[in-house]
């Protein structure tokens, strides 16, 4: 016979081990609520900063080209070398330009797309990339490679997908909770499991793509980590020096401007829309720009030759591998980033409702727990019944 004293030794030491799973359980709410603050983070930075708003200065402005916003630049600060241009998804933000001064830095630049006007400069670490950060690998710097921070927030994707698996079958006909409202009327710890399978059956589409995509960022680090990479991507070389045309004082040739370019691109690539344009950094460089075609998961790109107008490398939809195209698909389904700001909301909708769920599910095992505890620590303090001694019985 099992000794009760033992038993209860054991019981208490479970206890003490599901304890211990709290600081996971904070860590994978920390992980979905910052989540979903950072599905929306560029849309939060735009109400916050004006610079950040592409603002009409009137009614009927129309937007300037790539070479108007460029021109108006370099009226502005002649010594300042425009490298890239970025128009992020959403008509209503400024346009984004990376530059270099004359003193060495490296600033990015808000530029109102209506008036090329330089509107702000981008702090070096905004809310934006703060949660992006804290999310994605827990502000733990790169140094040889991905951070562990990367590896431990990717990692849940697997116990993410193993609980969407398990709930699943745990929860029998679970296509007829989709209506079923939390009881209030049961206490708190009904409530709480009502509100837990509700929001787990909105959510199951949405837990599954981002425990597929969670999973995915862990195998990319491992392959990054180890040089191997997926992508078909061409190497593109830089214009052979006998290629520049030359003008008569030696100097390289006069260049296409970037409207033109973009016209070469758009004719060689249908459907191409330009979101991003380089501009070339040195003589023997190419105009690079891309944008998203009828596939808006993933982006397009040419390298137009500056001087004869030749498209010399394209990376195009068709030239993506099967492989490729489920791999480039990771990230945007991750972020919601593919579909403007109806997308985002219904991420961060859902990434509310995922964080809701994990939250009802650590009130519900917590509560649970600490009745089991205090249960097991009054049984300890009782006093036990003395042992009896055995009767002698005549003989």
């Amino acid at each position: 016979m099992a000794n009760p004293s033992k038993k209860s030794k054991s019981r208490l030491w479970f206890l003490v081990h599901s304890w211990l799973a709290l600081p996971i359980w904070f860590f994978v709410l920390i992980v979905c609520f910052t989540g979903m603050l950072a599905v929306v983070s560029q849309e939060i930075v735009w109400l916050a900063n004006p610079d950040v708003r592409a603002s009409r200065p009137h009614d009927d402005a129309e937007r300037l080209s790539f070479q108007q916003v460029l021109d108006a630049m370099h009226a502005a600060q002649p010594q300042m070398i425009v490298r890239q241009l970025v128009q992020p998804d959403g008509a209503h933000f400024a346009l984004q330009a990376s530059v270099s001064l004359p003193d060495g830095t490296a600033p990015m630049y808000y530029v109102n797309p209506y008036t090329g006007a330089i509107q702000g400069k981008s702090p070096d670490f905004n809310f934006e990339a703060f949660t992006r950060a804290l999310h994605g690998w827990w502000l733990v710097p790169f140094t040889h490679g991905y951070s562990w921070g990367w590896y431990l927030v990717s990692l849940l994707g697997l116990p993410m997908l193993a609980s969407l698996v398990t709930g699943l079958v745990v929860y029998k006909k679970f296509w007829k909770g989709f209506f079923k409202l939390p009881r209030r009327s049961h206490g708190a710890r009904i409530f709480w499991g009502d509100l837990h399978r509700l929001a787990g059956v909105w959510s199951i589409w949405f837990v599954a793509v981002i425990s597929i995509t969670g999973t995915w960022f862990l195998i990319q680090a491992i392959l990054a980590d180890n040089h191997i990479t997926l992508s078909s991507e061409p190497i593109v070389p830089v214009i052979a020096r006998e290629e520049v045309p030359q003008s008569a004082d030696g100097s390289p040739a006069p260049r296409i401007d970037l409207d033109q370019a973009a016209r070469i691109a758009t004719a060689a690539i249908p459907g191409l829309e330009i979101s991003f344009i380089a501009v070339p950094a040195t003589a023997y460089s190419h105009v690079r720009m891309g944008g998203r075609g009828w596939y808006p998961l993933m982006f397009q790109t040419a390298e137009v030759n500056p001087y004869t107008g030749r498209v010399d490398s394209q990376f195009l939809l068709a030239d993506r591998s099967p492989l490729e195209f489920v791999t480039e698909s990771m990230r945007p389904l991750h972020t919601g980033d593919f579909g403007g700001l109806a997308i985002k909301l219904v991420w961060a909708f859902f990434g509310l409702l995922l964080s809701l769920m994990v939250l009802s599910g650590l009130l519900i095992w917590s509560k649970r727990t600490a009745q089991a505890t205090a249960a097991a620590l009054k049984r300890q303090r009782e006093p036990r019944p003395a042992r009896q001694q055995p009767v002698e019985t005549p003989t």
